[in-house]
């Protein structure tokens, strides 16, 4: 057999040089600590092209079959634990083509025809990327169902609704939580949308300006489940679109996460007494005994500005590169992979954690009534009656002035009290002055009624559907 060029002594581009590359140098280029994790995509990639060559008669049956049998080896020894990753070989490509070669010979070296590490990389990147992209979409599904299952149980809870984090208007503690349930449903959308341009093929534009062997990239498009090829070979190896696109996307998700989990924080604390969480997502104190810290929530908040420092470092990469390729854009991957274990570890256990949060309800009310959260419905109610808004606005501050001088909340001020700031208060005004009361008369669709809630819980069940079978998500390593 002959040797193999890509052995542990050189590279794949080693005759034209005089000398080899330093350790420091190799040790400083090298990816293959972290890009060894697109090993199924560049077996799944190397498999199609191999099919798509024979099929053109590039190569022949025999090559094919070798070829076939070295990559199912070499699987089996990566799944194992077993394959040999060299670091002196550079990457994830390098690494399985040498395996390749070293186990079937000159099919292995024929297996790189018509494409170069520039697409081939950018090829791996985008159907590893599309399988998490998958895997997300039904963690966010997941998360959106707990959100949704806990509002149903707390329908005509009533809470306060704050506008600068002062009490402003009272909303159950279902709206509030479907407040989420529509910003992950965005999240959920904008993942859909990348998903269909991070769908397009680049394999076949070769180094940066296509190739001279007749290749059918629609078979290897179609093999692959890719919706389309990259039109322009320039731009098809240069393109990081989609990693900027995912990290942007999964910035605007961590964000509202981060929302989330300061609210959960919030209301955990003894200022607020909202809820409980579970033990198992809390912490205790080295020297406080009686400390419950919501660590995890706090956790999540802070991994925000993780992800999102990623989103500022890729737009940095891009930003000054001509075109082709560049070997900058080895640094898109670690940037692109943590985004996407973030990511994911965040969405699942906050899921868990919503479906463990104990709701107190009487520590919610406590908190509307101490705000005069039902101001806004007495003026309507004067509204309602002929009193221009504004002079309705200006007869309930003194209302509430009055409340504040008694110590008394707007609905346990006396009729004739009320009566005496203005003819048109009648002894109706009591029951818009409730914090149901309140609630109730929010009818419009998307308010906080709990009738038009109840819609909106059966809204996104409908749209949400059941959730998978366990084991069903491949919210993990591609899976081929």
């Amino acid at each position: 057999m002959a040797t193999n060029p890509l052995d542990n002594k050189a590279q794949a581009w080693s005759a034209l040089f005089s000398e080899p590359m330093s350790e420091l140098v190799q040790r400083y280029t090298a990816s293959v600590g972290f890009d060894r994790r697109l090993w199924r995509a560049d077996i799944d990639g190397s498999l199609a092209h191999a099919e798509m060559l024979a099929a053109q008669q590039i190569i022949g049956a025999q090559d094919l079959a070798d070829i076939r049998r070295g990559l199912a080896q070499i699987a089996q020894e990566i799944e194992s634990g077993a394959f040999d990753w060299k670091l002196e070989l550079e990457d994830v490509h390098l690494n399985i083509e040498a395996r390749l070669t070293a186990l079937v010979g000159d099919a292995g070296k024929r297996l790189h025809t018509g494409r170069s590490r520039n697409d081939q990389v950018a090829t791996d990147v985008r159907l590893w990327l599309r399988t998490e992209i998958d895997g997300l979409q039904q963690l966010l599904a997941g998360l959106q169902r707990a959100l949704v299952e806990l509002a149903a149980q707390h329908t005509e809870t009533v809470m306060p609704g704050f506008t600068h984090l002062q009490v402003a208007q009272p909303v159950s503690f279902a709206h509030h939580l479907l407040a989420y349930v529509e910003m992950f449903a965005r999240d959920a959308e904008r993942l859909a949308d990348l998903r269909r341009r991070t769908n397009r093929l680049p394999l076949g534009a070769a180094a940066l300006a296509g190739t001279g062997w007749p290749l059918d990239r629609e078979r290897v498009a179609r093999m692959l489940g890719f919706d389309d090829i990259c039109r322009n070979s320039l731009d098809a190896v240069s393109d990081r679109d989609f990693a900027l696109e995912f990290a942007a996307f999964a910035s605007i998700c961590m964000v509202h996460v981060s929302r989330l989990a300061e609210e959960l924080v919030l209301w955990m604390s003894q200022a607020f007494g909202f809820i409980d969480l579970a033990d198992r997502y809390c912490t205790g104190s080295s020297i406080m005994p009686q400390k419950r810290n919501p660590d995890v929530a706090e956790l999540a908040r802070g991994k925000t500005g993780r992800v999102v420092g990623h989103l500022t470092a890729l737009l940095v990469l891009m930003k000054g590169q001509p075109l082709a390729y560049n070997k900058d854009n080895q640094e898109d991957k670690e940037p692109l992979f943590d985004s996407v274990d973030t990511l994911r570890d965040t969405l699942r256990i906050l899921a868990e954690m919503v479906g463990g949060i104990v709701v107190k309800p009487d520590a919610m009310e406590r908190a509307a009534r101490r705000g005069y959260a039902t101001a806004t419905d007495l003026a309507d109610y004067l509204s309602k009656r002929g009193l221009p808004f504004r002079d309705a606005h200006e007869v309930v501050a003194h209302a509430v002035k009055l409340a504040l001088r008694q110590g008394v909340d707007l609905a346990e001020l006396p009729p004739d009290a009320l009566q005496a700031l203005h003819p048109l208060i009648g002894a109706d005004a009591a029951e818009a002055l409730t914090l149901h009361g309140s609630m109730n008369a929010r009818q419009v669709a998307g308010g906080t009624a709990p009738a038009q809630v109840r819609a909106q819980i059966e809204y996104h069940r409908s749209r949400l559907g059941p959730a998978a079978a366990p084991g069903a998500a491949a919210a993990g390593p591609h899976r081929g």
